[in-house]
């Protein structure tokens, strides 16, 4: 066995990349497993680190058991062996330290006076001898719980006085109370985009699925939603207080409250879309309205809608906007006033590639492609399909019986519905072996 560090921390190794003997890098530690169930103790050598939860290529997140451990030094661990790159599952009795563990309120026990309340900030993993990593030291902030300091990934640290103390004189570490915070947990989603945060948002038990969701602005809670699967979201959403799930609907995207609203009972979804901002609830019932494989009901009904006087430059500013995907950046819908939907006659798109080459100055009209025709709200999944594989876009104009745009429909919506449900979740069976 190769070298190890006398006691390493775990919030240090959340994030750090596991390499392979040869330095190829396998992935990054994202959690710890631990042998705690309901009714397990702590042995006088601690609690027993059973493995750790890494991320390889592709957002997979699978298991590493401690045993393949053969180092852990700075900013790096090296592990060797086969790696089952089947997605990690949780078994009974098994606890993960960041997603689980990490602000936990628990009792400190003290020979001198009756002990003390505090709440899980780290903890410290020791090798053994026989090749076994245990849990030996608790870092711990004294209090009753951190206190709420607002929404969103970035919560300032609460105050306090903080210890190491020996794991056996922590009770409380296999009980999950009525509410636990999730400061130190988001601390450690800080570096992950949306698609990555929802894929360990997902790995989480629905009791820190709420916590983290309640712990999140709007904002993001409302992107999170977006990449979540179905069960997920929809658990996340009715668990919330009924006033704030209206304000995250108003934040998603209209196409993805839509789709999350169509999962809800008929009079949830009915009460939910009251309480919106009309405007904002207005484009929602309107898909509604078409069944779920058509244009209709994949179309989002804000695309970027301009006039033909429009410059070039207004135009490149808007497809800069971050909220939106990249089809829907690639192309510029023109039509007549309004140019909100359903807008006035739909004359046509503009390609940003087109843009490119054209002076800043000149207006849209001039550089506009009328060739690419409309597709009605009724058009079934396969005729989108085939439309834009045949004519190479990304996205499709949508309009109505009186060629007003209505939406767009892009290549992202169509995979939506191409893929399998449960495409988030899926991963192949199958084994690599690190070199060395």
């Amino acid at each position: 066995m190769g070298p190890v560090s006398p006691r390493v921390f775990v919030a240090r190794m959340a994030g750090q990349s596991v390499f392979d003997p040869l330095g190829d890098e396998v992935g990054r530690v994202r959690d710890v497993v631990v042998a705690l169930g309901p009714r397990a103790g702590v042995s006088a050598r601690g609690i027993r680190a059973v493995g750790l939860v890494i991320e390889v290529p592709g957002r997979r997140r699978v298991f590493v058991p401690m045993t393949r451990v053969t180092s852990v030094d700075a900013g790096a661990i090296i592990t060797t062996g086969l790696v089952n790159l089947r997605r990690f599952e949780q078994r009974r009795n098994e606890t993960l330290v960041v997603a689980e563990l990490f602000d936990r309120r628990v009792q400190v026990q003290d020979d001198e006076t009756d002990g003390f309340p505090a709440v899980v900030e780290d903890l410290a993993l020791e090798a053994q001898r026989n090749g076994d990593w245990r849990v030996s030291k608790v870092f711990v902030r004294k209090g009753g719980g951190p206190e709420r300091q607002g929404r969103g990934l970035r919560l300032r640290r609460r105050r306090g006085e903080t210890v190491l103390v020996d794991v056996d004189r922590v009770s409380g570490l296999a009980i999950s109370g009525p509410a636990q915070a999730v400061d130190a947990l988001l601390e450690t989603y800080e570096d992950l985009k949306t698609a990555d945060l929802a894929e360990a948002v997902h790995d989480l038990p629905p009791k820190r699925r709420g916590e983290v969701a309640d712990a999140l602005e709007d904002p993001v809670l409302a992107d999170l939603l977006e990449e979540l699967p179905d069960d997920d979201r929809v658990e996340i959403l009715v668990n919330l207080e009924i006033e704030r799930a209206a304000d995250v609907l108003e934040a998603m995207q209209p196409d993805d409250a839509t789709d999350l609203i169509s999962e809800l009972p008929t009079d949830k979804a009915e009460q939910l879309l009251q309480l919106m901002e009309p405007d904002e609830a207005a484009p929602i019932r309107r898909l509604l309205a078409y069944e779920e494989d058509t244009a209709g009901g994949m179309m989002t009904p804000e695309p970027v809608i301009l006039g033909p006087e429009a410059s070039i430059a207004e135009a490149l500013a808007l497809v800069r906007r971050q909220e939106l995907s990249p089809a829907l950046a690639s192309l510029v819908f023109v039509s007549r006033p309004p140019h909100e939907t359903p807008t006035g006659k739909y004359l046509g798109v503009v390609h940003i590639q087109r843009l490119l080459r054209e002076p800043p100055q000149d207006a849209i009209g001039g550089a506009l492609d009328s060739a690419i025709d409309p597709i009605g709200p009724q058009a079934a999944l396969g005729t989108v399909t085939r439309l834009l594989a045949a004519y190479n876009l990304v996205a499709l104009p949508v309009t109505d019986a009186e060629g007003r745009l209505i939406g767009a429909v892009s290549v992202d919506d169509v995979l939506d519905h191409l893929l399998p449900e449960d495409w988030r979740e899926h991963d192949p069976e199958m084994e690599v072996h690190l070199r060395g």
